[in-house]
């Protein structure tokens, strides 16, 4: 999870070399999945820390897409890279619509529920799944949640999602602390 004070914000993921040229198989976390070739450099998370890349050729490759590292071409020096998360700078990003939100912008958020009237703490949000219907906040209890269970919420706006409030760094839901 990237944290706010740092400038990089995650984006996709290199999950393993593709033949013997220094080819990588690639894991994108934007939308739509071809927008991660837009961002340069990229800032590869390494065991021995931050290291910038450049990409000087992809191709779609089944499900996925398979990138080409400047200076990389062979299988030994890709494969120090598979498992690395791919991130880019947070000012690359382009602006949303109001109303709209980054996945890293909700990460961390305190997690309040209005069920019933009642202003519930439930957790932060840790991280959020992608089903395809919709999102899903995963809700990690902290030291001032009403327990210690950690809960699914839908994120849908309007329905579940209330209000998110960047500033305060809360988001309200409409959810009920029993579940």
């Amino acid at each position: 999870m990237t944290t706010e004070s740092s400038n990089l914000v995650d984006v996709g993921r290199i999950t393993a070399v593709f033949g013997i040229q220094g080819w990588v198989k690639i894991h994108s976390g934007t939308e739509p999945a071809e927008n991660l070739f837009e961002y340069h450099p990229w800032w590869l998370k390494t065991a021995h820390g931050v290291k910038t890349v450049d990409i000087d050729a992809v191709r779609p490759h089944g499900k996925g897409f398979v990138a080409h590292i400047k200076g990389v071409d062979d299988r030994d020096t890709a494969a120090t890279y598979a498992g690395t998360t791919i991130a880019v700078e947070r000012q690359q990003l382009p602006d949303l619509a109001e109303g709209e939100f980054y996945w890293h912008q909700l990460q961390g958020l305190a997690v309040i529920s209005r069920f019933g009237g009642t202003q519930t703490r439930l957790g932060c949000v840790s991280r959020i799944l992608e089903t395809g219907a919709n999102d899903v906040l995963v809700v990690q209890a902290d030291q001032s949640s009403v327990d210690d269970r950690e809960r699914l919420v839908p994120y849908i706006p309007g329905q579940y999602v209330l209000e998110v409030d960047l500033e305060a760094r809360t988001l309200a839901v409409d959810w009920d602390p029993a579940f």
